[in-house]
């Protein structure tokens, strides 16, 4: 993983205001927690850790792990005391935990939720690991992870599984059980980890259950909602992740510092703030990412020895205006325009999905790879699409003021760079659309010679996109493979001379035992990049 060299605050006097505020105040809690402490040992409830424990960020020598002691994880402060709690963690070589390789006590405060971050540093590298947790007499289910091959040790074979969008009331985790018997190497979740949204009964397998989330406390006890799932937490144990996210993680469509309603700035960046702090409480995510405030940077550079380098990036906290919008909706703080006309925004060299830190990022990112391999890791889909109102086709195609397709110059300056920079085999992961999508992509300065790379995009874990516009429409829009009917994730598996991409679908992901099976197949090709279908 490559360092992080700009982990501010973004830009902006309302932002860094609310950081600094935000740190003052938790300075002076962390000094009364602390003299709680010291006064003795608290009695803690049974059942620590009813949210399981994950591991993430392989490196050559060590791990991200992770758990939060929540005894009673649909309470807002999960049922723990106002106090620090010692954590002991070990990694050993066995599952039995005879050879243990490092150890250690962290230590679990009330400001993070009592969630707990470990780098397990002194590993050996390309090595499968076990660990766990013990607190206040109990011990935490063992968790199975491992490290990432040495720096340009080029290894035989690396399979990752890649996913998004788990609404918790549209379905069951089924995928998970088939994603862990796939047995990846690594898991890369690409956004809507969680869904926002008040429960809803109309069409629900199960509710959420609590209001919609908008201080620390709702946000916490939603993702305990889906973090006491079984085999969401059977994923987590098998497997490290990588992670990035997308908007229901926050609110629904947010861009940067606006809500879907373009209402006032000042109350989103609260609420977002209060987001980013649960999104941290509750993923293996490395320390550097801790969340000031508002701001949390997520994009870095993850190498799987000489073989493999995921670019992940964040296209929600940084974006630019939405495009073609009707000034008088801002104004009057309204429900923005999903779907606009093509305008001259979209020729403005000056709009940005990733923001111009993390953009000129990416782009010295993609100059000095020396992988096999190149995945974008990034949370929807890169191609254009348009689609046409069946009631009024004289407009023309309509594009999505949400995704990359009102974002063309930005996207594109990606796609050059690709081809100047002769970035080895780079491919393009997704998710947001709720459908499996391929489709090969071109250097735009020469768009009628052969693909540069290729574009995956991995359907859902349960979340619906019920129109079948999408799939008649999907010869028009470039897609080679379209379908939004089926649940699932998408599993990639590379060698030094080559590799595969399978969409697995399953049968019904409203039951929790469904069948899996996969529904398209592509093969990679170095020698010849773009979008090779073997099935489907």
């Amino acid at each position: 993983m490559h360092t992080p060299d700009d982990i501010a605050a973004p830009a902006g006097s309302e932002i860094a205001a609310l950081s600094r505020r935000s740190l003052i105040v938790g300075v002076g809690a962390s000094a009364a927690l602390i003299a709680i402490g010291a006064k003795g040992a608290l009695p803690l409830a049974p059942g620590l850790f009813s949210l399981g424990v994950a591991s993430g960020y392989p490196m050559p020598g060590s791990v991200i792990l992770w758990t939060r002691l929540a005894p009673k994880p649909l309470e807002a402060d999960g049922g723990m005391p106002p106090a620090d709690v010692p954590v002991r963690w070990e990694v050993a070589e066995d599952e039995g935990f005879a050879r243990i390789a490092r150890s250690g006590t962290a230590r679990a405060e009330p400001g993070w939720g009592h969630s707990v971050h470990v780098e397990a540093a002194g590993l050996r590298p390309a090595r499968v690991y076990h660990y766990r947790f013990i607190a206040g007499g109990e011990t935490s289910p063992v968790g199975r992870t491992r490290t990432a091959p040495a720096a340009g040790v080029m290894p035989d074979r690396f399979r990752f599984a890649f996913a998004s969008c788990q609404k918790y009331e549209a379905g069951f985790y089924a995928a998970y059980r088939h994603m862990v018997a796939d047995d990846p190497d690594l898991v890369v979740f690409l956004g809507d980890y969680i869904y926002e949204a008040d429960p809803n009964p109309r069409n629900a397998v199960r509710l959420h259950l609590n209001p919609e989330p908008k201080d620390i406390g709702g946000y916490r006890v939603r993702y305990a909602t889906y973090k006491r799932d079984p085999l969401l937490q059977a994923a987590h144990q098998a497997a490290p992740w990588l992670l990035t996210w997308d908007d229901h993680e926050v609110a629904n469509d947010y861009a940067a510092d606006l809500d879907e309603k373009n209402g006032d700035r000042g109350a989103f960046l609260l609420r977002r703030a209060a987001a980013y702090q649960a999104y941290y409480e509750h993923q293996p995510l490395p320390l550097w990412a801790r969340p000031k405030g508002p701001s949390m940077r997520l994009y870095t550079a993850v190498d799987w020895g000489g073989l493999a380098q995921f670019q992940i990036v964040d296209d929600r906290q940084y974006r630019g205006p939405r495009a073609c919008q009707p000034p008088e909706l801002l104004a009057r703080h309204e429900q923005y325009q999903v779907l606009v006309p093509p305008c001259a925004d979209l020729d403005d060299p000056g709009r940005t999905m990733l923001g111009s830190a993390q953009e000129q990022w990416l782009m010295r990112q993609l100059g000095t790879t020396k992988a096999r391999w190149n995945i974008l890791a990034q949370e929807t889909l890169m191609r254009r699409q348009g689609r046409i109102d069946a009631a009024h086709p004289e407009k023309g195609p309509l594009l999505s003021a949400d995704t990359w397709s009102t974002y063309p110059v930005a996207r594109d300056r990606i796609f050059r760079r690709w081809a100047e920079a002769r970035t080895a085999n780079p491919f393009s992961i997704g998710g947001d659309i709720h459908a499996f999508a391929a489709d090969s992509i071109q250097d735009p300065a020469r768009p009628d010679a052969a693909p540069i790379g290729a574009e995956f995009v991995g359907g859902s874990i349960t979340s619906l996109f019920n129109d079948a516009s999408f799939k008649q429409q999907a010869p028009a829009n470039g897609l080679v493979f379209a379908e939004n009917e089926v649940r699932g994730y998408g599993l990639a598996t590379l060698t030094p001379d080559g590799g595969d991409v399978a969409f697995r679908g399953l049968a019904n992901a409203l039951k929790e035992d469904s069948a899996i099976a996969d529904i398209a197949r592509f093969t990679l090709d170095p020698r010849e990049p773009g979008i090779h279908k073997t099935l489907g």
